[in-house]
């Protein structure tokens, strides 16, 4: 078991990809740190406007209440938040997609003489299409939030 581990993202539109990597946070470690990015980081690199914070902050906060373990979400301006300065932070959770960025994070925090995180990796999340599962996907509705396919 982890002291503490980290998960970051958009989580915009919550969705099974979302819930698995959150899931997963709070069942190797003791707490978890969730980095939510600004609205103004998550729509630099984005087609379609997200889900305003405040109300992506609350999705993420009613899912991880259920896990019944401490956590805190903090807001993030960058791609690598508060994993490259928290030296409590042991453990963090990335998608197949994200790994690379883990790696980055621990390259920043050996340089600043700050333990390496133990990288947990869960892979993506596919949709009954074989696609993967995304709020780009669910946005222009060609899948619910669990992956199942929206009959037009």
């Amino acid at each position: 078991m982890f002291k503490k581990a980290v998960v970051g993202g958009t989580f915009d539109r919550m969705h099974a990809g979302h819930q698995k990597i959150i899931t997963t946070a709070f069942g190797v470690a003791r707490s978890v740190a969730i980095g939510l990015t600004s609205d103004e980081f998550a729509n630099r690199f984005r087609s379609s406007q997200t889900t305003p914070y405040g109300r992506r902050k609350q999705a993420v906060e009613e899912y991880a209440k259920t896990f019944g373990k401490p956590y805190n979400v903090v807001e993030i301006s960058d791609s690598y938040g508060v994993a490259t300065i928290d030296p409590d932070i042991d453990c963090i959770i990335v998608s197949e997609e994200t790994l690379l960025r883990a790696e980055e994070i621990n390259a920043i925090r050996f340089k600043k003489q700050i333990p390496k995180l133990t990288i947990v990796v869960i892979p993506i999340l596919l949709a009954q299409d074989g696609g993967p599962i995304s709020s780009e996907r669910i946005l222009k509705k060609e899948i619910d939030a669990g992956g199942k396919l929206v009959r037009k």
